[in-house]
């Protein structure tokens, strides 16, 4: 049988906290994810890349299905997604949905943590919305983030929710395909399954949460092991530990034949959680301590790079990717050979550009975001190499996809250079590095403004990993954040304090 499927997307990872918001141009132009795209021209932008949206593509191609392309939009993790982009895109995608005609499902590809400036549960909402179009028989399919702060509204209005199981989310393709698959079985059966929903108790800085090492890469584990017979999807989704509002925090959600059979899924799972709480930690370096500790390995051997994750400006966090104190950190300690990367900062790369390169630039790098203890850096640079930032990011984490960083150039301060570019993404390939003559495999020290995501290209490389805190608008221990809305009782990290209301 040939089904008739409408695909399409809307992704964003907000970060109450932080300094700005994603408006309807930052979604046009993607930041690191794919730009806006519509209707035929969905299906040939997505092919081939590392994104939710691909996979369910390619198994709707392999599968025969009809597929309906209404629109796809993400944009790079910041504070709230301001209402007017979000009522003109969720608006554009339900106008496309109600043109669609009869259809035999619905896939859509979100994240599972957007917050607006009008509503909390972005994606509640929006599944809310599809489900009023195509009615209550209609099988609705969502892939999500491991990340998502997953709510009873989404829950509720959509069939499946299907989420990541690994952190570098090397897996975002192949979880669009696990989720397309499951929507087949939806649609051949026409029998809604059985849902479970279980909260956990605690938050995880997310350095942590990576699936590359203990104890989250046994908790995923886990969650596969739970699919046998009649349960056919689990999935844990850590959270994303940023967003002030009740519903923010990891749950576990299992579908299965049966009531009973997805409630057992998720309690096992959410003992096991309970139990790895003394697992999630390990050291975090301040910004000159992290410094020194690289200088102190090279010294006695370490071959380099030593990468130092600059956590706390990570913009897949929703930071602006420039903040100052890592850079800082780099050239008091006279560091040689040592690169940074990414520092957003469209004024620096225009005052590279209009020099050209081998001229000496005065700039005030960075430090816009008004973070506390972050300011601008003056200084006098070299202009290495321009570039205008176009490039094909080949690793594990972006797969494939063309990202436009907008003017670029690589200046050097002392012995350490900086990758300077005017559109923001997060330092997850080395191709962000190679794109204006930076060799990362050469370098001894590279600094990366990402938490973990760094990992999927950089850890083959890496003599060492270090995770370092510099001032940053996403704090490394969501402890520190001055949250006000949190559902109270939820600890703040592991073995932390539970959280109460102020006043």
């Amino acid at each position: 049988m040939t089904y008739r499927v409408a695909i399409g997307g809307f992704l964003h990872e907000t970060n109450t906290f932080a300094p700005s918001k994603a408006t309807y141009e930052d979604f046009v132009q993607g930041g690191g994810y794919m730009p806006l795209a519509r209707g035929e021209a969905l299906l040939s932008a997505c092919r081939g890349i590392n994104l939710g949206i691909s996979g369910a593509v390619a198994h709707a191609h392999e599968a025969g299905w009809q597929a309906v392309p209404l629109l796809w939009a993400g944009a790079i993790p910041s504070a709230h997604v301001t209402r007017e982009a979000f009522d003109r895109i969720v608006e554009e995608l339900l106008e496309r949905l109600s043109r669609a005609g009869r259809l035999d499902g619905v896939l859509l590809d979100l994240h599972g943590a957007m917050v607006c400036e009008h509503l909390d549960d972005g994606e509640g909402e929006l599944l809310a919305r599809v489900r009023q179009v195509v009615g209550p028989e209609t099988p609705i399919a969502a892939c999500l983030d491991l990340h998502g702060n997953v709510t009873a509204r989404m829950v509720e209005q959509a069939d499946v929710l299907v989420g990541f199981r690994t952190y570098p989310h090397t897996d975002m393709a192949e979880s669009g395909r696990r989720t397309a698959l499951l929507l087949e079985q939806l649609m051949r059966v026409r029998a809604p399954l059985a849902k479970a929903l279980l909260r956990l108790p605690y938050l995880v800085p997310i350095p942590w949460q990576t699936t590359d090492l203990e104890p989250a890469a046994g908790l995923y584990r886990l969650v596969a092991q739970q699919e046998r017979e009649e349960v056919l999807s689990t999935s844990l989704f850590m959270g994303f530990p940023a967003a002030d509002f009740p519903e923010c925090g990891p749950v576990v959600v299992a579908y299965a034949r049966s009531q009973a059979l997805a409630e057992a899924a998720v309690e096992r799972i959410g003992r096991a959680y309970a139990e790895a709480e003394t697992g999630f930690a390990g050291r975090v370096f301040e910004a000159a301590e992290g410094v020194a500790e690289a200088q102190r390995l090279l010294r006695e051997g370490s071959r380099g790079p030593i990468v130092l994750a600059d956590t706390q400006d990570n913009p897949g966090a929703g930071g602006d990717s420039n903040t100052t104190g890592m850079l800082r950190a780099l050239v008091e300690a006279r560091v040689q050979g040592a690169a940074l990367g990414l520092m957003v900062d469209p004024a620096a790369a225009a005052s590279a550009h209009r020099a050209g390169e081998g001229a000496v630039v005065e700039v005030a790098l960075g430090g816009t975001s008004g973070t506390a203890g972050d300011s601008p850096y003056a200084v006098s640079a070299s202009v290495e190499r321009l570039s205008d930032g176009q490039l094909l990011a080949s690793g594990d984490f972006y797969g494939g996809a063309r990202l436009d960083l907008g003017p670029s150039a690589c200046l050097r301060i002392d012995g350490v250079r900086v990758v300077v570019t005017s559109h923001k993404a997060q330092m997850a390939d080395r191709e962000m590095f190679r794109f204006v003559g930076v060799i990362p495999e050469e370098a001894g020290i590279l600094v990366v403004k990402s938490s973990t995501h760094f990992r999927a290209d950089f850890a083959s490389i890496a003599a060492e990993i270090l995770i370092c805190k510099a001032p940053g608008p996403m704090p490394f221990s969501p402890a520190d954040l001055a949250w006000r809305r949190l559902a109270p009782g939820m600890r703040l990290s592991p073995l932390g304090r539970s959280f109460q209301p102020p006043g």
